[in-house]
């Protein structure tokens, strides 16, 4: 197999953009089938909320406002086409499919052949946390697709010297931050960047002052937020806080401490990702990174964002931390591609093509029986709450998630099952689901949805000084008997009987 010269400058291949436009409507076909029809649980049911009620800042702190994405959200809730949900849920499937296809075009225009980069892509799109964030409103694929356009922009500045591309870089980088926190590792490498080519005269300070109005402009919907809640709050220190944990997770986000559980359950997560053969691909990337980088700043660049990502997900403790090691798995993906070069280049077998591409493609029938496997061999996942309509190991293990409907079901058994002026107390797992099905969908407005951070307009306070008073004048009933997902002072004080989808609240 004969080798192509290394591009030296920002001229891109001839054929690139006919085969971006291939992988992205790739992508675009495998994540909108694969699209999930209408609401899911969790924080999927919390962004449709939220973008329904046209709500950008959230009460959970500023780090969980993601204020780009809602307004995405807000803007597509105006498109007339299909089931609102549904077209939320798309937004993801549309950045995911642009994510896969710059995740390809910066490894085509960093190695100059095709073969690597469809491998690379084609490994990041089917990676089960990705293929499942593309699949349902999430923030995680704008992220995704916005850090892949900074290293494309920053690989063509480096070969290139163009401070167009650094202009690129800020405002992306920019957009990042007003989307999710993660992009701060970005900043941080990008700052340092930017601050050695001011000290070697690389950089004029125009251009640095371009870069930075750039980001500024980016990040706005951000800084609003944050200079709003200085103004409003008046303390500094809680509010920056806020912009960086959010309001209750700040003790997670600082969390050096580990467990051999927590180990062994991300070492599961990584090679849930990538089980396939191909993820040896890693390490020989790895180990010609610097060598086949455009210049050592790119190498140190990728290498650092790969690291921050792994060793922040890694040690966070939230539940929900396996989708944190996402952007890893972007740049790890990006890394096996480089591997695959390594050895195409070595080894010019043409079967070796075929058998990485085949490699590449395992991941899906895997995925088919990982369910069936972890119930024989991971029961702490089906001993956990179980929710109706939702099998833990099948919602959970397998990505996709086409013609699932089950949290709809149980929002309307639950919200056309209970006496007129019922209470109705869920945990935040699922409030989001009923208080959308009920102002949305629902003619159920009689009903109060209260829980601990959000509840339904003008409900009751729902305590445990008033919550023998509630008792006497309304039907109460809640979502989960279980510790963690009901009230404490009522599984104290009173007994569950199951009615339906729902337990009900009885002396």
């Amino acid at each position: 197999m004969q080798e192509m010269p290394e591009q030296s400058r920002d001229v891109p291949p001839d054929n690139i953009f006919p085969w971006y436009l291939a992988v992205l409507t790739g992508a675009g076909v495998l994540y909108s089938l694969t699209c999930a029809p209408g609401m899911l649980w969790q924080d999927s049911a919390f962004y449709v909320w939220r973008i329904w009620n046209n709500d950008i800042e959230g009460i959970m702190g500023l780090a969980l406002s993601h204020p780009l994405y809602i307004m995405i959200g807000i803007a597509v809730k105006h498109i007339p086409l299909g089931e609102f949900a549904w077209r939320l849920n798309l937004i993801s499937a549309v950045f995911g499919a642009a994510a896969v296809a710059n995740l390809f075009l910066l490894l085509r225009l960093w190695l100059g052949r095709l073969l690597p980069a469809l491998i690379g892509a084609v490994t990041f799109a089917v990676s089960w946390t990705f293929w499942q964030q593309s699949v349902m409103a999430e923030v995680y694929t704008l992220h995704a697709a916005l850090m892949l356009g900074e290293l494309i922009v920053l690989l063509q500045y480096i070969r290139a010297k163009r401070p167009a591309y650094l202009y690129l870089l800020g405002l992306f980088n920019g957009l990042a931050i007003a989307n999710h926190m993660w992009a701060v590792f970005g900043f941080a490498c990008y700052t340092v960047f930017l601050f050695v080519l001011l000290v070697r005269r690389q950089l004029g300070a125009k251009h640095f002052g371009i870069i930075v109005l750039l980001w500024v402009i980016g990040a706005l919907p951000y800084e609003y937020l944050v200079i709003k809640n200085i103004v409003l709050s008046g303390d500094l220190q809680a509010t920056l806080v806020s912009a960086m944990c959010g309001r209750l997770w700040q003790a997670n986000v600082l969390n050096v401490s580990m467990s051999v559980k927590v180990v062994l359950e991300n070492i599961m997560f990584v090679l849930l990702n990538f089980p396939t053969p191909n993820l040896l691909l890693l390490f020989a990337g790895l180990w010609a990174l610097r060598q086949k980088a455009p210049g050592r700043s790119f190498a140190n660049i990728v290498l650092a964002l790969l690291v921050l990502h792994f060793a922040f997900a890694f040690r966070y403790t939230v539940v929900d931390r396996y989708v944190f090691f996402l952007p890893f798995y972007c740049l790890a993906a990006t890394i096996i591609g480089l591997g695959a070069d390594v050895i195409l280049r070595r080894y010019g077998y043409k079967v070796l093509v075929l058998i990485m591409m085949v490699f590449a493609m395992v991941p899906v029938p895997i995925y088919f029986v990982t369910p069936a496997v972890a119930r024989k061999m991971y029961k702490p996942l089906g001993q956990r709450r179980q929710r109706p309509y939702r099998d833990e190991y099948d919602y959970f293990l397998q990505p996709w998630k086409a013609g699932y409907r089950g949290a709809e079901r149980f929002a309307n058994e639950a919200l056309n099952g209970v006496e007129e002026n019922a209470i109705i107390y869920a945990d935040p797992t699922i409030v989001h689901l009923l208080l959308y099905m009920r102002q949305a969908k629902s003619e159920r407005v009689d009903i109060n949805i209260v829980s601990k951070y959000y509840s339904s307009e003008n409900a009751p306070a729902f305590t445990e000084e008033t919550i023998e008073r509630l008792m006497e004048s309304s039907p109460v009933y809640v979502v989960s008997p279980l510790p963690g997902y009901c009230p404490q002072f009522l599984l104290q004080r009173y007994k569950f009987e199951q009615a339906g989808v729902l337990w009900k609240v009885i002396d």
